[in-house]
C-alpha cells in the first residue's frame, strides 16, 4: 500500500461485519444519553469516505450523516471548525435538530440546508480533517479511512475528471490536505481503522476490513 510520507500503515487486518464496528463505536463513545453519538469519518480525499458512511447510515437506520464538503463548499479546503462547532456539533450535543445553511450556500443560491433530525441515535461526520484536535471535545468515537495513494488518485479522477482546472484545484487541495494530516496524525487517534482499499476476500454490502490504530 503506497501511502504519504509520514503516515503509518496499519497492521492486522481482518475481516469484520458492519453491526460489530457500530458495536465497538458504540462501546468507545460510553453511555451517551439525550443526545447521538458523534462519529468522525476521516481519510484523505479519495479513500472511500462516502462510500463507508452510505453502508453504516443503512446500518443503523435512522442515523444522520454530515459532510464536511456542504460546509467547505466554496468556503475554505478545511478551515471550516467554527461553522461546524456552532451550528452543527453543538445543537448535536445539545440533543437539537440541525439545519444549517452555510453563509456561502446563500451567497451563491445554493437551495437546501445541512440537515440533521432531532432523535438520531448515531450522527456519522464525514470528510478529511474531522479528526483533529480542534474537534476532539465533539467527536465520541473515529474512523480513520487507510487506502493507497494511486487507486485514490485513480478514484478522484474518474470522479471529477481530469482537466487542467481539476488538476490545479487537486494540487491546492493536496497543498493544505498533506501537511494538516502529517501534524494531526489521525491514524493514531482513530478508534477504528478501516481499509479503503484491501486484497482481503470480503463481502462488501455487510462487512469491512479493519486494523487497530498505528501506535503512538
Amino acid at each position: 500500500m503506497r501511502l504519504n510520507p509520514g503516515e503509518t500503515q496499519a497492521t492486522g487486518w481482518r475481516v469484520e461485519t458492519l453491526p460489530d464496528v457500530v458495536r465497538r463505536l458504540r462501546e468507545a463513545a460510553g453511555g451517551i444519553t439525550g443526545r447521538p453519538v458523534v462519529v468522525a469519518i476521516d481519510g484523505r480525499g479519495g479513500a472511500g469516505k462516502s462510500t463507508l458512511v452510505e453502508r453504516l447510515r443503512k446500518t443503523v437506520p435512522g442515523s444522520g450523516v454530515v459532510h464536511t464538503d456542504d460546509i467547505a463548499w466554496h468556503h475554505a479546503f478545511f478551515d471550516w471548525v467554527d461553522l461546524i462547532v456552532e451550528n452543527v456539533l453543538r445543537p448535536l450535543h445539545r440533543g437539537g435538530a440541525v439545519e444549517f445553511r452555510p453563509p456561502a450556500w446563500a451567497e451563491r443560491g445554493r437551495p437546501g440546508a445541512i440537515r440533521v433530525a432531532a432523535g438520531a441515535g448515531v450522527v456519522w461526520v464525514e470528510g478529511t480533517g474531522t479528526l483533529r484536535q480542534e474537534l476532539a471535545p465533539w467527536i465520541d468515537a473515529s474512523i480513520w479511512v487507510q487506502g493507497d495513494l494511486d487507486e485514490q488518485e485513480r478514484r478522484m479522477t474518474a470522479r471529477d475528471g481530469d482537466s487542467a482546472a481539476r488538476r490545479r484545484l487537486l494540487a491546492d487541495w493536496l497543498a493544505e490536505e498533506v501537511p494538516l494530516l502529517l501534524r494531526e496524525q489521525p491514524w493514531r487517534k482513530a478508534t477504528v481503522v478501516v481499509a479503503g482499499t484491501t486484497v482481503l476476500d470480503h463481502d462488501p454490502d455487510t462487512e469491512v476490513v479493519t486494523a487497530a490504530p498505528a501506535a503512538p
